[in-house]
């Protein structure tokens, strides 16, 4: 079983993800729990302040080290934690073997900012991993916090009808994915290439590793050694 706990301060935003298709039927499974922990239950006063302005001055509320701190230890003191991340954009950017290296843990927070982020204390005092999706901004986390536990919650042992298929997705061995194609045979003049109705497993693999090689060398050359020099 892989827990995972994720804070926000809108809550609502990661239902839906985790309420369908494969995120769903891990759970239904007991292979995953996922526990969003709505920050606002943790605000310093009855009026639910979660955030306040920047020292300095500057635009953007900063969300306030208190709550945060009560969230997470409390969670820490029910179990422990293999790691804390920090959905942030300034983090290191995801990539397949990131998630295959997160994907083995057993208990996961996931912190998701918020305005102009969390104060500093936060990042210094509990988060172990500080991790973005893309270089760019969103709102806030919930949505990149979605991204990761996707990204890892398909990795993790039976979660997948077919566990190899995830061995086969882009980025495992640092190449983009090859053409797939299914029925029918012939859609309008384009048809499938002849090699995959062959029946020779061998060629077929080959055929694979080579469109893969060439999709990666078109679209992603920057993951294929000897294209870097």
């Amino acid at each position: 079983m892989t827990r995972f706990d994720i804070i926000t301060c809108q809550p609502h935003l990661l239902t839906g993800p985790f309420d369908h298709s494969i995120l769903k039927r891990a759970q239904d499974k007991g292979l995953v729990e996922v526990h969003l922990h709505d920050l606002r239950k943790y605000a310093i006063n009855k009026h639910g302040q979660i955030d306040d302005y920047a020292f300095g001055g500057g635009a953007g509320m900063v969300l306030m080290v208190e709550p945060i701190a009560k969230c997470i230890r409390e969670l820490q003191a029910q179990r422990t934690y293999d790691a804390v991340i920090y959905m942030t954009p300034d983090g290191q950017t995801l990539n397949q073997p990131m998630a295959n290296r997160l994907s083995m843990l057993k208990n996961i927070i996931i912190l998701c900012g918020h305005y102009k982020g969390v104060d500093q204390r936060v990042r210094d005092l509990f988060v172990t991993h500080e991790i973005s999706i893309g270089d760019y901004v969103l709102s806030g986390g919930e949505l990149a916090a979605a991204v990761l536990a996707d990204s890892l919650i398909r990795l993790i042992p039976g979660v997948l009808n077919d566990e190899s298929s995830a061995l086969s997705d882009s980025f495992q061995d640092n190449l983009l994915a090859p053409p797939v194609y299914s029925r029918p045979a012939d859609f309008e003049g384009h048809t499938v290439p002849d090699i995959l109705l062959s029946g020779n497993t061998p060629k077929v693999e080959e055929w694979r590793f080579e469109q893969a090689v060439q999709r990666t060398r078109q679209l992603r050359p920057d993951l294929l050694p000897d294209e870097k020099n």
